[in-house]
């Protein structure tokens, strides 16, 4: 089974097994029709991380996440008047991409069928065209004017026919030259070009995917699995250790409910701007006697006081299962939407600008500095029982939220016994900072946030929070402001998934 956001992926990954390709090589192609298909929210000028599982071994994680330029100055930011990266329109947030590195060591690593034959379904779509999902429609005219968007220029209308020869030539590239034909060839070159100095031909050449200790907790009766900082995947994990202590509620419709598990993420998550960065030990930031503090702190009748741009994101999830139990759960992404907004002009491939996360502040641990990688919200998850046994892949785009909403996922499929596409589907809850309009800002404020309620969450969870203290929020459409997931649960014999219908055009597909 595969589950993506866009069904031309999702069918791509499942013909690749049909082929004899496993659950990397599907993720791989799934990821690679993304790139195509799916520019305004990854790429190939994105990153990439991922969990992967093969029955009887432990989990593997993937950090194939870009470090600034050699060029990386602080200084010169902090001179122009920059209290923090620029979002958009700066070169200086964008750090090298780490996608297709991730690609080529999930296939070099797992692979099982050629790479030219895992790429294949992408480039076809990028040479001979794909229909324009909702989602690109509403979103190219952001991009159609710039240096390198011609081919979104087509794209402003539902099912219009999109062709991006220049992405169909760096996925050639890729299938018969790897890593250097891509990275030093057309596109590694407007690269530096564009650079003007913020990247050297070094930083290009040095790989940039890492296979790195996976972090993990027993909590909620299973043992939950994710990436290691600078991804901020130990907040899933830390959240679910605080709430498997608390008397939840046996119905989720009840505004306790809702009320323990924000108190979780919140208590989790209060002092993310300060712990998380690349060297952070994300072991330390999960121990027990570190949480267990901020548990005894939540009160079931109180939203604590903790030191009396909510918007769309630029991130896709998928899962994928085969016939062997061999599971990935990858994410890849531009950060926000179409990323910096800037396009190598040859390829037309859009940049992100992960560089967002880097502080400006000096001696700050994730200050913006030379070849270093800035705290990311990739926060990709999978699910064993205690004894190793596959149970759950699972991951969700949406920027700071992706661990909030992993953790109402989690709660609802381990703790409320819900099937997949109920839980996918159920009305959710994300935080956001209520003062500040920024994206990736939603810990700025320390644990002071507010509720944004999903339309269709229940009626009573408003008066339920308000009550207990929480600035609330209501929203009136079920829309891909509170993230697109994507579920595979494993039971005997047969596999239950779901992909979030607020992606539109996403498919849960297998065979």
């Amino acid at each position: 089974m595969v589950c993506a956001v866009d069904h031309l992926a999702a069918q791509a990954g499942v013909a690749t097994m049909r082929a004899g390709g496993n659950a990397a090589d599907a993720a791989v192609a799934t990821s690679a029709v993304l790139a195509v298909t799916t520019q305004q929210m990854c790429g190939m000028g994105g990153d990439l991380f991922a969990v992967v599982h093969r029955d009887g071994e432990r989990p593997q994680a993937l950090n194939s996440s870009g470090r600034s330029g050699s060029g990386a100055d602080p200084e010169r930011l902090r001179a122009e008047g920059h209290t923090f990266m620029p979002p958009t329109g700066d070169i200086r947030s964008v750090p090298v991409p780490g996608c297709v590195d991730g690609w080529l060591a999930l296939h070099e690593r797992f692979g099982a069928v050629p790479l030219d034959q895992v790429l294949e379904p992408a480039r076809q779509y990028a040479a001979d065209g794909f229909p324009a999902s909702p989602t690109l429609a509403a979103s190219a005219s952001t991009v159609a004017h710039l240096p390198g968007g011609e081919a979104f220029q087509a794209a402003t209308h539902l099912g219009a026919l999109v062709r991006r020869p220049g992405v169909a030539r760096a996925l050639e590239a890729i299938a018969s030259g790897g890593r250097e034909a891509f990275y030093g060839g057309e596109f590694g070159d407007g690269l530096l070009r564009l650079g003007a100095g913020e990247y050297s031909e070094s930083d290009l050449t040095s790989p940039l995917a890492d296979w790195v200790e996976p972090l993990v907790v027993d909590a909620l009766g299973a043992r939950i699995w994710t990436t290691p900082p600078n991804s901020q995947g130990y907040l899933t994990l830390a959240a679910a250790w605080i709430v498997g202590g608390l008397a939840l509620p046996d119905e989720p419709d009840d505004p306790l409910w809702a009320h323990l598990l924000i108190e979780s993420a919140r208590q989790a998550a209060y002092d993310r701007n300060d712990v998380l960065h690349e060297h952070a030990d994300g072991a330390e930031l999960i121990l027990p006697e570190r949480l267990a503090p901020r548990r005894s702190a939540i009160c079931a009748d109180q939203a604590v006081r903790m030191g009396d741009r909510y918007a769309s994101g630029g991130t896709i999830s998928l899962c994928t299962v085969d016939s062997d139990r061999m599971a990935v759960s990858l994410i890849q992404s531009n950060a926000s939407g179409f990323g910096a907004e800037i396009a190598e002009p040859s390829t037309g491939i859009f940049l992100q600008n992960r560089g967002v996360g880097f502080s400006l502040q000096p001696s700050h641990p994730a200050e913006y500095g030379p070849r270093r990688r800035p705290p990311h919200t990739l926060s990709p998850a999978l699910v064993t029982t205690t004894d190793d046994r596959l149970q759950i892949v699972l991951g969700t785009m949406g920027g700071d939220s992706q661990p909030q909403i992993l953790l109402q996922l989690l709660c609802r499929m381990l703790r409320g016994d819900e099937p997949v596409g109920e839980a996918v589907a159920a009305g959710r809850w994300v935080l956001s900072n209520p003062r500040e309009r920024r994206g990736f800002t939603t810990w700025d404020a320390g644990g002071e946030v507010k509720v944004e309620l999903e339309a269709n969450t229940p009626d009573r969870w408003v008066d339920g929070l308000e009550s207990r203290g929480h600035i609330v929020a209501r929203h009136r459409r079920m829309d891909h402001g509170f993230g697109h997931a994507n579920v595979i649960a494993c039971h005997d014999g047969c596999l239950e998934g779901a992909s979030d219908p607020r992606a539109l055009a996403g498919a849960a597909a297998g065979y």
